[in-house]
């Protein structure tokens, strides 16, 4: 083989193999530590959501929209985070919102901190499968000792008495103040359309709906379903409705196909306007000899038929929404037709009554159903307040306790909160950890101290000392108080059974799952290889006007 014609097998860098535009790291500290600072960063942002007195975030999203909240699952949804290591933690607070609907903060603050405390040991010179192997037996036991942890349980899921007292919590930490007027509002909603098997219980059967002006304590639950919208005809109300629902347009027919009509004559043209009012009358006049007194369309209502409705004493709603005419339909029990026709016994709904009220500036259509109806198919929460964020808090905060009472209804059992459950894991684990051989008992030990966050996090947002609280709760839990957590206004803590701050038992424990699924995949990682971005370059935008530049 000629001088020319020989092969270079000298090293090169993995991106040499790879497009142009191609990034790699590897390494310990290109990688693992690199990772470790991300996900740190990225839990800097909600620790101070944490709790009660958790402060909120301004976030502006890629459309200029602006949202002020401490809910960690909305804040994360908006932050389009696109580093990989972070964005496995986004990943598993999404998991937690699919799976329990609360607890995002603690996902990812608990992760930060688990990792934050596997920086301590990296650096120490602990080896990343013992650090990893550590935290998987921390977190068995941790799942063993929540199960010794539960202090009550609710014992009937359609009791409004328990039911409050276990969503209270969940409801004060999003917006404190307003618990003790939600909380029961909630219950009366998911209790109205909870199923003979509560296990089989949707969230989607509890709607709400925004009505700006007066305050909060003007909000109200109604049996039945409810929007905004006003009516197309005369009638405003209706008692004991028979209602039709249609995708179509109620209107005239029209064909496919253009065609031409002549008229030679003003007879012609007089017949001719005259059928099309017999034909939109016969139709009519069929939905109300089926007891049609409501008709809900998708589409738009034709001058002529609203004419024929007015005289028939029908009300006309219009539903633009296809998602709201579903869970219309299946609010009274209708069935959607897509064609304007004359509906079966079986095809219509019904309800006790169907008007159309004035709350603040807005009119609201509301169906009621009858009151010796156990379950209706959905019941809606008017929320009332002065500015539009407040009213999305309140939803967020709404959406979270309808998602605890789904999780009562698959598990019933509750923790202590106010970070006593944390406290008493960290206390156990710590003993776990003396009892066991080799390097990972180190690992074990920082699992544990990262529960210590929740209740740091708590006492800091309270104002106090977070190092003479937590040292004056390990205290009480030595003397065996269990349930002693923190108190907002007193430094020496609480017992939070006593007090009905409690903890749903199902969030608790997907948070510890996910976040220690999620710290443990970043931690495996070694090497980040990372492609181009599609698309080209972006084009610098021109300075000064065309003609000025040479």
């Amino acid at each position: 083989m000629s001088k020319g014609a020989s092969l270079n097998f000298r090293e090169h860098d993995l991106t040499s193999y790879l497009k142009s535009g191609s990034t790699h790291y590897t390494g310990l500290h290109g990688v693992t530590l690199r990772n470790i600072e991300a996900v740190n960063n990225l839990s800097t942002i909600t620790k101070t959501s944490l709790g009660p007195n958790g402060m909120n975030k301004i976030v502006v999203n890629h459309l200029e929209k602006l949202f002020i909240s401490k809910d960690t699952a909305t804040v994360m949804k908006e932050l389009e985070v696109i580093h990989p290591a972070a964005k496995l933690v986004v990943l598993a607070s999404q998991a937690q919102e699919q799976e329990a609907g609360d607890g995002t903060n603690f996902v990812v603050c608990f992760a930060g901190e688990l990792l934050a405390q596997s920086e301590k040991l990296i650096r120490m010179g602990l080896p990343l499968t013992d650090i990893i192997h550590g935290y998987k037996k921390a977190s068995e036991k941790a799942m063993e000792l929540l199960q010794k942890l539960v202090v009550t349980e609710v014992t009937d899921i359609r009791n409004e008495s328990e039911v409050t007292s276990a969503v209270k919590s969940c409801i004060a930490s999003k917006v404190y103040g307003y618990e003790e007027f939600l909380a029961p509002l909630i219950t009366e909603a998911c209790i109205s359309v909870c199923p003979k098997n509560p296990t089989a219980f949707s969230v989607d059967n509890v709607r709400s709906a925004k009505i700006p002006g007066g305050n909060v304590f003007d909000s109200k639950v109604l049996k039945g379903f409810a929007f905004v919208r006003d009516a197309e005809g005369k009638e405003k109300h209706m008692k004991n409705a028979k209602i039709a629902v249609f995708n179509c347009n109620v209107d005239q027919a029209s064909t496919e196909t253009k065609n031409s009509v002549v008229i030679r004559s003003s007879e012609e043209l007089l017949n001719y306007n005259l059928s099309e009012e017999k034909a939109m009358e016969k139709e009519i006049q069929a939905l109300a000899d089926a007891g049609v007194n409501v008709i809900v369309s998708q589409g738009g209502f034709g001058e002529m038929a609203l004419h024929y409705i007015d005289q028939h004493n029908m009300l006309a709603i219009k539903c633009p929404s296809k998602f709201q005419l579903l869970r219309l339909s299946k609010a009274v029990g209708a069935s959607s037709l897509v064609k304007l026709q004359a509906p079966t016994p079986e095809e219509l709904g019904s309800a006790a009554s169907v008007d159309i009220e004035e709350i603040g500036d807005r009119k609201v259509v509301v169906f009621r159903q009858h009151s010796d109806v156990d379950v209706s198919g959905i019941s809606t929460i008017i929320i009332r307040g002065a500015t539009n964020n407040l009213m999305d808090e309140i939803e967020r905060a709404i959406d979270d306790g309808v998602n605890a009472y789904k999780s009562l209804a698959k598990d019933a059992r509750l923790l202590a909160g106010a970070g006593a459950v944390e406290v008493e894991l960290y206390n156990q684990l710590s003993k776990f950890a003396d009892e066991t051989p080799g390097l990972e008992q180190y690992a074990i030990r920082k699992y544990a101290e990262s529960f210590l966050v929740v209740p740091r996090l708590l006492a800091e947002s309270a104002g106090f000392d977070a190092s003479v609280a937590i040292a004056n709760l390990t205290a009480a839990h030595q003397e065996g108080k269990t349930t002693f957590g923190i108190d907002l206004h007193d430094i020496s803590g609480l017992d939070a059974k006593e007090e009905n701050i409690l903890d749903v038992y199902n969030t608790k424990y997907w948070g510890i799952k996910l976040a220690t699924d999620a710290t443990v995949s970043v931690l495996s990682v070694d090497q980040i290889i990372m492609a181009r971005p599609s698309g080209g370059p972006k084009m610098k935008a021109p300075e000064g006007h065309w003609d000025d530049r040479e």
